[in-house]
């Protein structure tokens, strides 16, 4: 039997350049998609998908984070005075989604990296690592998850884009299996349009064996003088097979803005205590535009 994945780690040191003004002071991590910050959703897609120990990569200034997913006895005792138990439960099971640690990265030095300090920390156990700016709606986890455990080697989550996009990813070339499952044969990392091995772009979550941390050590600097996941990943097919688990859909970039808006839609649209109103509130938006 495969070892159970039970550990993840969300690398979350970067500066958030793109969401300026608003991250010079509070983390990216921390944007509120309605009344949840960014880093629960994907904390909180980690522990559906069976795992129990979270590891956060972070930077100075972030303590916020930290906060967020401690006990807050003080609130949680206001809102029990105020008659508010559903509020206060709510408060009280953050700080028991999972057995979340924290440790920092001294130098931005690429994404691979940032996976690499969490060797110590994982040991020799498989792990996924889903990347703190990128939300998934789908059961993208769980399906990557299922896939170790019948073929017992590294899975990354791909989705195709259109083929002017594939410069801003890692591309793969991949041959299919069955079902949403493929093969990876190729990485390249963010390549020119006219040399990309497909359009099948790299997407926030990946699933490793141990035998990553080797790779990512002897992984010299390449694209932006960062030491690349995508790179120790190529190294790593030449001992082991990787495969990539394909999806389409319910993938949001928080690190873009148009991005960040249409999760702010979709997810409040599933929420049921406030999709009638929010619904009212886009049909009429619509209509004022001349959209409708």
């Amino acid at each position: 039997m495969p070892s159970p994945v039970r550990k993840a780690v969300i690398p979350a040191a970067g500066l958030g350049t793109r969401f300026l003004p608003f991250s010079k002071a509070v983390p990216k991590e921390m944007l509120p998609v309605i009344d949840r910050p960014v880093i629960q959703y994907i904390i909180t897609e980690a522990v559906e998908a069976g795992i129990e120990d979270i590891l956060i990569i972070t930077s100075r200034h972030k303590k916020v984070m930290e906060d967020h997913f401690d006990r807050h006895a003080e609130l949680e005792a206001v809102l029990l005075a105020k008659g508010k138990a559903e509020e206060a439960e709510e408060i009280r099971a953050l700080g028991e989604l999972a057995d979340i640690h924290f440790v920092r990265q001294g130098e931005a030095l690429g994404l691979g990296h940032a996976i690499g300090t969490a060797r110590n920390h994982v040991g020799n156990e498989p792990f996924v690592v889903l990347l703190g700016d990128d939300v998934m709606m789908e059961p993208v986890l769980k399906g990557m998850i299922d896939s170790y455990a019948e073929h017992e080697s590294s899975v990354v989550a791909l989705m195709e884009v259109p083929e002017q996009e594939i410069s801003s990813y890692g591309c793969a070339a991949a041959e299919p299996v069955g079902g949403s499952l493929v093969k990876v044969t190729d990485l390249v990392e963010k390549p020119a349009v006219e040399v990309a091995p497909s359009n099948l772009a790299i997407m926030g979550r990946y699933l490793f064996t141990p035998s990553i941390f080797d790779e990512i050590d002897n992984t010299k600097p390449g694209v932006g003088g960062e030491i690349q996941i995508t790179d120790a990943m190529l190294s790593l097919l030449t001992s082991e097979p990787l495969y990539g688990y394909t999806f389409s859909k319910g993938r949001y970039d928080m690190g873009m803005k148009s991005d960040y808006l249409r999760a702010v839609v979709d997810f409040g649209l599933e929420r049921e205590d406030l999709a009638p109103a929010f619904r009212e509130i886009l049909v009429e938006a619509v209509k004022r535009e001349g959209l409708l």
